[in-house]
């Protein structure tokens, strides 16, 4: 019998389905790893044990359960995290439960107000006559009866309060409905819905939840006065600098073939998805930002574009795509015919959208055919009008190889030396900032990165000795008492139970958790253990890199090799010490002290090179 729905949700979802519904996982001996998606790193450090059903990372000390996950990994607290993993686990929270009362949040309320929202939205295509011709113009424009399901779009009925009317007859306050994005209180005191009259495409998170929406025009009056669309404003759930339209659906399919369609629309997405291309997003018609590129990321690294791209302008989506190129992704473009869409193309003929994006252009080379049949290479103002265009692209390219690759393309086509084209290359200022990106709000960022904690080497070099003694005791002899000063004082624990057990006889052979459980250990000490027996494990070694791709020594030399390090960085330390001592002593006329100083500072130098 499950005591709480905490339990029953832990029994229904493994920490690796669920962190792997965030991240690309790699699987590794009895383990998963990834790259941490709260700090940056070019290895993995993150790892995820489906036995312990823990996930850590050794590289900025993050690590829980999967609800420590999703509450990091979304930027919210435990009552949301306990809902969300609730809905994936098919967990009824019948009753309001301990946890989730003392945890309620405004947001829990706004995702009611939106889910709420929704179903009235969807009831409506059946339930009026304009609801009828609503869902009849889906129809014709090829969306099926079941996308419409599955994407849950609705309609709002012309009327000032039909939604509000009914959110509020559930319980729900004005405030809260205006809160949730979908009421208005006018200058005079009257308060009205925001969408009206307008095809609802409902927002989802990446767990498939409401957090906003997208209205379309339907039946429009004055077609010159009203906006054909419009969208949720910036709500405590919904940022359009941080959602992407889509990716609930399409994140499987982005990493199953790894790139994303990129394109402009909700019913590009739609019908993309129901033609059997389902790795699309859309960004909502807005330019992507820095956060959702690092969501992308998540995976995959590849981006295709379905859009008009302005090779000369400085639009928003071009800007978009710049960011996205000087981030490191790699980006194609899906050259589409003009004056046409995804959606068009898909609603003509399916095939045809499949065969424009498998002969998707790299960014380069669309750059630069466009480019060079905008202007004649062969006259100096051609030459001129293309380098203005080209170079600025070419600057982005984190990789040195490929940027020189595109260097030397661009000299043989224009015929000038690769020299002049670097010159004028160090005069282009690269942007460190885009202005037209909404950057995340700061709950966000402290949220994602509050756990990151700068180590020493000092602390690593400690962190690989626990490792390895914890995994073979039998090498604890190594660590003599002259190093234990250097030790912090939780692992001076660590070593001094050990020897007393190996002492004994009484040592395991592998380090087991459960040794410490009844030795009234602080809970901090357990967590420590806790994670150096993982990163015994997982065999994570964070020195890794400086044997620069040597075969690793074996534990015993590796265990000296970390012991004598630590023991320089020791003297190292104390030789500065002396250093300042030696300077004020000096200052003060006390040759007698400088003397005895200069001796010690001698002596540990002398040490310092036999160690």
């Amino acid at each position: 019998m499950l005591n709480s729905p905490i339990d029953e949700i832990k029994s229904r979802l493994d920490v690796v389905d669920v962190i792997g519904s965030y991240l690309k996982l790699q699987k590794t001996g009895a383990n998963y790893r990834a790259l941490c998606p709260f700090h940056s790193e070019k290895k993995p450090s993150f790892f995820v044990s489906p036995a312990r059903q823990i996930w850590h990372c050794f590289g900025c000390s993050a690590g829980g359960d999967i609800f420590k996950f999703v509450m990091q990994i979304e930027g919210v607290e435990f009552g949301d995290a306990l809902r969300i993993l609730a809905q994936k686990a098919g967990v009824e929270l019948k009753k309001p439960s301990p946890e989730l009362v003392k945890w309620q949040t405004e947001k829990t309320k706004l995702y009611e107000v939106c889910e709420l929202a929704t179903q009235f939205f969807e009831k409506q295509l059946d339930a009026s006559s304009v609801g009828n011709e609503a869902k009849g113009y889906l129809l014709g424009r090829g969306i099926s009866k079941e996308s419409i399901k599955k994407w849950r779009l609705g309609y709002a009925p012309d009327t000032w309060q039909g939604l509000s009317d009914f959110l509020t007859s559930r319980g729900y306050k004005k405030e809260e409905v205006e809160k949730a994005g979908l009421g208005i209180s006018s200058e005079i005191g009257s308060f009205y819905d925001r969408f009206r009259g307008r095809i609802i495409f409902p927002i989802f998170d990446l767990n498939s939840q409401v957090v906003g929406f997208g209205g379309r025009i339907f039946k429009e009056k004055n077609k010159g006065e009203i906006a054909k669309y419009i969208n949720t404003p910036n709500t405590l759930l919904y940022d359009k600098s941080q959602v992407i339209y889509g990716l609930d659906q399409a994140k499987m399919a982005i990493r199953k073939k790894d790139f994303c369609i990129l394109v402009e629309g909700y019913t590009d997405v739609i019908l993309s998805s129901q033609a059997g291309v389902e790795n699309v997003v859309s960004s909502s018609g807005t330019a992507l930002t820095s956060y959702q590129l690092k969501i992308l990321k998540r995976y995959s690294e590849n981006i295709y574009t379905a859009f008009d791209m302005d090779i000369a302008g400085s639009s928003a989506t071009k800007r978009g795509i710049d960011l996205a190129q000087a981030q490191g992704f790699n980006i194609k473009v899906i050259i589409m015919p003009e004056d046409k869409d995804p959606a068009d193309i898909i609603s003509e003929n399916q095939a045809e959208w499949g065969k424009l994006v498998s002969n998707a252009r790299s960014i380069l080379d669309f750059y630069f055919e466009t480019a060079f049949s905008k202007f004649n290479p062969k006259e100096v103002e051609g030459k001129v009008e293309i380098s203005k265009i080209l170079l600025p692209v070419v600057k982005r390219i984190p990789n040195k190889i490929a940027k020189s690759h595109w260097i030397q393309e661009l000299s043989k086509r224009l015929q000038v030396k690769e020299e002049d084209l670097e010159t004028e290359l160090k005069k282009i200022k690269t942007e460190a900032k885009f202005p037209i990106f909404n950057e995340p709000v700061e709950e966000k960022k402290e949220t994602l990165g509050q756990n990151i904690q700068t180590r020493s080497r000092k602390d690593l070099l400690e962190e690989r000795i626990a490792s390895l003694v914890l995994k073979y005791p039998q090498h604890l002899s190594l660590i003599d008492k002259k190093y234990f000063s250097y030790f912090s004082t939780d692992f001076q624990k660590i070593l001094n139970y050990l020897k007393q057990n190996l002492d004994s006889g009484h040592i395991p052979p592998k380090f087991s958790l459960k040794i410490w459980a009844g030795k009234g250990l602080p809970q901090k000490l357990i967590n420590f253990l806790n994670d150096l027996s993982f990163a015994s494990e997982v065999d994570y070694n964070p020195l890794e890199e400086q044997f620069n791709g040597e075969d690793l020594p074996n534990p015993e030399e590796e265990i000296k090799i970390c012991l004598g390090e630590t023991e320089n960085l020791e003297i190292k330390n104390e030789l500065d010490q002396i250093s300042k001592q030696i300077k004020t002593a000096e200052e003060t006329h006390d040759f007698k002290k400088v003397e005895s100083l200069i001796q010690k500072f001698n002596s540990l130098s002398q040490r310092l090179i036999k160690t």
